[in-house]
């Protein structure tokens, strides 16, 4: 426990310091600098409030013992007694919650993602769940407060997705939409089943930092690039000059087709920025295949093929199977409602990081 609050002094310190400085007028005058500065303030704000409240608790609490040394009458000493109680509730709580405050950051969680949603297993119905997994994260991103973009799809003839990518931007993006990588199985009856049958079908989520600052460097000679003409809607403009971008990663042989933009120089610009977010995935997936094998994590924001999440239509159920979480209200969850799985799996995140700390510590 000493340890701890040493480390909270610490962070008491450092806050103290960083509001110093971002009053300092030579520090106001470099954007750069007061930006970086003004976001670690801003981080750090929470967890010195919370140690300033544990101290005001702790404080109350000795106070109220030095009280019940003292000869009280029956009323006052049962008043103290309920009071100190209460502090003690409330200075265990402030542990805990300070506790998860310390936890390691992951760099990632301030960052927006890039988002690929494929129809798997289940030919149309797969494509189809594509397309309502698409919309269920765009509604979640809408009471968010984030923007949703497509950055490219792959539209079926069925009105699914093979694939669709799009970037969500906003605040903390990444902390809340990392858990869902992996396969999403959905259980329903096809609208194309003429039987009433149910069928199982799968479609597949991954989820990337976006990499505009990324600490990592693709060589250039590492990647081919091709230009070719855009092809489909666009009237006049298509076809009249290679505009289209391909662009391949030799080392991992990730590709990246990119033809929505007017310009070679728009497309250039997005396929990279895809390019940088798949091949830093790719690297990362393999470190914690490596990871995991020896430590195996309950909730896993690796493997794409791990089944994580069971949609059951005809009984309005859905079940994150990592953390064995089930609700009965699919048709809310669908309608971008995300926040009692999302919170669950944050909750369950944190008391693993916390058992791995303890046990480790």
């Amino acid at each position: 426990m000493d340890e701890m609050f040493d480390k909270l002094q610490a962070v008491a310190d450092r806050y103290d310091e960083l509001n110093e400085l971002i009053s300092d007028p030579e520090i106001i005058a470099d954007t750069q600098k007061f930006m970086a500065l003004s976001k670690e303030e801003g981080e750090l704000r929470d967890t010195v409030a919370k140690y300033h409240q544990y101290q005001s608790v702790t404080k109350q609490i000795k106070d109220d013992d030095e009280l019940l040394r003292e000869k009280l009458d029956d009323d006052m000493e049962s008043m103290v007694k309920d009071e100190l109680k209460d502090l003690n509730d409330q200075k265990e709580k402030l542990e805990d919650e300070i506790k998860v405050l310390l936890l390691p950051k992951d760099p990632n969680d301030d960052k927006n993602i890039i988002m690929e949603i494929h129809g798997a297993a289940g030919g149309d119905e797969a494509s189809l769940f594509a397309a309502d997994l698409f919309s269920m994260y765009s509604k979640y991103a809408e009471r968010q407060g984030w923007k949703t973009e497509i950055i490219d799809e792959n539209a079926t003839e069925v009105g699914g997705f093979k694939e669709i990518v799009m970037m969500i931007t906003g605040d903390k993006v990444y902390s809340k939409l990392k858990y869902e990588n992996g396969a999403h199985r959905v259980q329903r009856v096809p609208v194309t089943e003429s039987a009433g049958r149910v069928h199982t079908s799968t479609a597949t989520v991954g989820v990337m930092p976006e990499e505009q600052d990324v600490d990592i460097d693709i060589d250039p000679k590492d990647i081919r690039t091709d230009v070719y003409r855009s092809s489909g809607a666009g009237g006049q403009h298509i076809n009249k000059t290679s505009s289209a971008v391909r662009m391949t990663h030799l080392p991992t042989g990730i590709v990246v087709a990119m033809q929505d933009e007017r310009s070679q120089q728009q497309n250039r610009a997005k396929a990279m920025q895809i390019l940088k977010a798949r091949v830093y995935d790719y690297y990362k997936q393999q470190e914690e295949s490596a990871y995991n094998a020896e430590r195996k994590s309950a909730i896993g924001t690796g493997d794409r093929s791990e089944r994580i999440r069971t949609y059951n239509y005809p009984q309005n159920r859905v079940t994150d199977h990592r953390i064995g979480l089930t609700l009965n209200k699919l048709d809310r969850v669908m309608n971008g409602e995300l926040d009692d799985i999302i919170d669950a799996l944050i909750l369950s995140d944190q008391a693993a990081k916390l058992e791995d700390l303890k046990n480790n510590g």
